[in-house]
């Protein structure tokens, strides 16, 4: 059945109801996540919840299949199902509930099996652009799994057991542009200053100032000044801890002082922005690796718009850029009168749209050897925010469910956590453990009250088998297994709500390809409200 929504908003409405949001991640962000379309298997608590935090911001369309019905354990723990719905279809029930939050986003319901769906529908999930799984035995997860993997559609399976809380994302590469790193450093290039930028600072003259021209400079070209004067005392800029702090005596040093012995504001700003200001031009570790990648791949019709633009922009690098990425274009603000800081400001918005330029061109030029003019040419608001982003580019690359659950998985790391008691991998172990279980005997440990010692026996055996095909020891304590069997499988719903929460925040960023998406494993611990991420 389907579930249709209202005709778009008036712009200004749109951007009313979304405007926390759209400062996250842009208009064009917003437009990606609107043509997004989620699958969602099984609306359990923490399905459920991960669709509500998709469907609240606005995401294009969701399908749920699921052919369960509403039992009395989903009203006590699933805000979207109540008491008048037990017996009737789960999925149905929550859809309803799920579309009342925002008449926007377009709602379908499946009730036919998953399992009849991966052996008889293999195209069905190729319209989709993610697909969220839960409560999923082990077998059908890595069919899923596997299913997906060759689609090249990303897949994110959430859970929550008990009070633990797990995601994991499996997409085989997600390129990511504007990753939004925190603590950004300015790229003001003061220690190789480009020509127009250079004869515009040179040409200012602080002697030949008064003292309200002097205190209204802007504090980059105070920095270059004195930069100039210590390169030419040491032959290089100040590299250390010690050498800073004498280039901001030195600064200190040309500081007028008012009448009333205020400082000048612009030096203050320019003595606190030596140490975020002053580092060298470089190409980050991160970005150097995703250029070589980049140069080594031979380029066609099928490559992916971020492959071609990062070799035009390697190109860029290792000629007109002589070593450096483009000029972003962008400055900090500062204490200076308008003109100076319009002009530089426009000084280093020129550059960065020159720079930006001749990566289009590159561009250009790959896309009509290639036969793909049409598409690449259409790209130029998507190269220049390519350039602007250059400096935080990011390239991840996960395995396949199936492949870890085969046996390809790193050892190393999960050897290194479990020795540290307050790791929380141990979860990750025993949620893998009870997926075992599960497979063995068709019931999780102690769903049945009366079967609980026997399933701690049971379950023991299966965490020791699971370490044993690690070459692990037996280095869990028995206080996780009884935790594990206390829980039953329940689904609490602040755990699920929590994860759900966590896991659209996932599916958000695979979908806009803005921020770095976890990588690949990510556990939640209730009990003491921590976190880890792993890569498995």
């Amino acid at each position: 059945m389907e579930s249709g929504g209202t005709p778009s908003c008036e712009q200004s409405e749109k951007a009313k109801k979304y405007d926390r949001q759209l400062r996250l991640w842009g208009d064009h962000g917003q437009l990606s996540l609107e043509s997004g379309h989620v699958c969602l298997i099984n609306a359990s608590a923490s399905g459920t919840e991960t669709l509500k935090s998709l469907v609240l911001p606005g995401i294009g369309a969701i399908t749920i299949v699921d052919d369960a019905k509403v039992t009395p354990q989903d009203v006590g723990n699933n805000f979207f199902v109540d008491s008048d719905s037990i017996g009737r279809l789960r999925g149905e029930v929550a859809l309803r509930l799920l579309m009342e939050l925002n008449h926007e986003v377009r709602g379908t319901f499946v009730e036919q099996p998953l399992q009849e769906i991966l052996d008889n529908q293999p195209d069905f999930f190729t319209p989709f652009t993610c697909v969220i799984a839960t409560c999923l035995p082990e077998c059908t997860l890595l069919m899923l799994s596997k299913v997906l993997w060759d689609a090249n559609i990303p897949l994110v399976v959430v859970r929550s057991y008990g009070m633990v809380g797990y995601i994991r994302v499996q997409i085989e590469e997600h390129t990511v542009v504007e990753s939004h790193p925190d603590n950004e450093m300015p790229d003001l290039r003061l220690d190789r200053p480009f020509p127009a930028l250079q004869k515009y600072m040179d040409s200012l003259d602080f002697d030949a100032m008064d003292y309200k021209e002097h205190s209204h400079v802007p504090y980059v070209v105070i920095l270059y000044k004195y930069l100039q004067q210590w390169n030419q005392q040491h032959g290089r800029p100040p590299k250390n801890y010690k050498e800073r702090k004498e280039f901001i005596e030195l600064v200190r040093a040309g500081m007028r002082v008012k009448n009333n012995g205020e400082a000048e504001e612009n030096y203050e700003e320019a003595v606190k922005a030596v140490n975020t200001c002053l580092l060298p031009t470089t190409i980050p570790s991160l970005v150097q690796s995703i250029l070589n990648q980049a140069a080594s791949i031979t380029p066609s019709p099928t490559t992916k718009p971020f492959w071609i633009m990062a070799r035009a922009l390697h190109e860029f690098v290792t000629s007109e850029g002589r070593g450096v990425l483009p000029v972003r274009g962008t400055i900090p603000d500062m204490t200076a009168d308008s003109e100076k800081y319009i002009k530089i400001q426009n000084l280093y918005r020129e550059q960065a749209a020159q720079d930006a330029d001749w990566v289009l061109r590159r561009v250009q030029e790959l896309g009509q050897q290639l036969g793909v003019k049409k598409i690449l040419t259409s790209l130029e608001n998507d190269v220049k925010t390519f350039c602007k982003n250059a400096h935080a580019l990011r390239v991840i690359k996960s395995k396949s469910i199936a492949e870890e659950y085969q046996g390809s998985i790193n050892l190393g790391e999960i050897g290194a956590h479990l020795e540290n008691p307050e790791s929380e991998l141990v979860w990750y172990v025993m949620l893998r453990a009870v997926d075992q279980f599960h497979s063995e005997f068709r019931a999780y440990p102690g769903y049945f009250q009366d079967q609980v010692e026997t399933d701690i026996v049971r379950l023991k055996v299966c965490v020791n088998r699971l370490l044993a095909d690690w070459g692990c020891g037996p280095i869990v304590k028995d206080d996780f297994i009884h935790e594990m069997c206390r829980y039953g499988a329940a689904e609490v719903h602040s755990v699920a709500a929590y994860i759900g929460g966590c896991t659209a925040q996932e599916v958000i960023k695979i979908i806009t390809g803005q921020y770095v998406p976890v990588n690949n494993t990510h556990i939640y611990n209730a009990i003491t409200a921590t976190s880890g991420t792993f890569m498995l």
